[in-house]
């Protein structure tokens, strides 16, 4: 019996990105996908550099500048690991359509779930954690920035004003129909 073995190229990789704005529920609902699909998981945060955390956590939002290498990083991250034949569920804004773009071009397949709804529910979120450096200051600035997915994107918008479990659920049925 002979082994072939799939060159790296060719191994099929998923890559998920939960995207929305800060408080939206993405690191909850992208680590509910992950263990449910049985993937592992990023948190786009921490590939922030410090100036970027420093900046936010002053109430200073950050410019596309700010943002591009970021992104970059999460793009060649996906793209490393795809090579290496792992998928990837993260959790990022991707609030524009070409901040989405930029972490396109790195794996070869990526797809996002826009957790979407009203900003006075985020932001009533968003005053009760204590553990993030994103202030409810910056939230109108998020909703300003941030673009619907486009028809020709792949991707879910889930209503996140449902329970986590649902979300999670719904999430994980959508990628597995896919």
């Amino acid at each position: 019996m002979s082994v072939h073995h799939i060159p790296e190229s060719r191994i099929r990789t998923r890559h998920v990105v939960v995207m929305g704005v800060s408080g939206c529920g993405k690191s909850t609902v992208a680590k509910g996908v992950a263990e449910a699909m049985n993937l592992p998981f990023a948190e786009a945060d921490r590939f922030h550099p410090e100036e970027n955390v420093a900046k936010m956590a002053a109430g200073i939002p950050l410019n596309d500048d700010d943002r591009y290498p970021w992104l970059r990083d999460l793009s060649a991250w996906m793209a490393t690991q795809a090579a290496q034949g792992q998928s990837t569920t993260m959790a990022c804004s991707a609030l524009k359509r070409e901040y989405r773009d930029i972490l396109r071009a790195g794996p070869p397949e990526l797809c996002f779930i826009h957790l979407n709804g009203p900003m006075e529910v985020i932001a009533e979120r968003m005053a009760a954690r204590t553990d993030h450096f994103m202030p409810v200051s910056l939230l109108a600035s998020q909703f300003e920035a941030l673009q619907p997915l486009e028809p020709d994107e792949v991707g879910v918008v889930l209503d996140l004003r449902k329970t986590p479990e649902e979300l999670i659920d719904e999430a994980a049925t959508w990628l597995r129909d896919r």
